[in-house]
């Protein structure tokens, strides 16, 4: 059984910052790409940020030089540095991690519980 668990999410003003972490738990062979993704009232679910295992990153055009992914492999979590943040970040923030639970090489998503981020205006 994998779990993932998110921590960080909060109520900022305009500019604020703010950092969301995600801890992998459970039985965990390996993990391959971790992500972010939001969810906004009304909207689907976008892609927010991406890291492979390698530490290749790639991030939607909307939070491109605001936002950070980074990972620890050795604590399995992966982390979203929200700087500049804007009214339109506002979203439950949901972490994905593709893992090997067994060593087979089968992969599979999991996702988080999600974790609010709200940005007064």
């Amino acid at each position: 059984q994998v779990q993932l668990v998110e921590s960080g999410g909060g109520l900022v003003q305009t500019g604020g910052s703010l950092r969301l972490s995600c801890a992998a738990s459970g039985s965990i062979f390996s993990i391959n790409a971790m992500r972010w993704y939001r969810q906004a009232p009304g909207t689907q679910r976008e892609l927010v940020a991406a890291i492979s295992s390698g530490g290749v990153t790639n991030y939607a055009g909307s939070v491109k030089g605001r936002f950070t992914i980074s990972r620890d492999n050795a604590k399995n979590t992966v982390y979203l540095q929200m700087n500049s943040l804007k009214p339109e970040d506002t979203a439950v923030y949901y972490c994905n991690a593709v893992i090997d639970y067994s060593g087979s090489f089968h992969y599979t998503s999991y996702w988080g519980q999600g974790t609010q981020v709200t940005v007064s205006s």
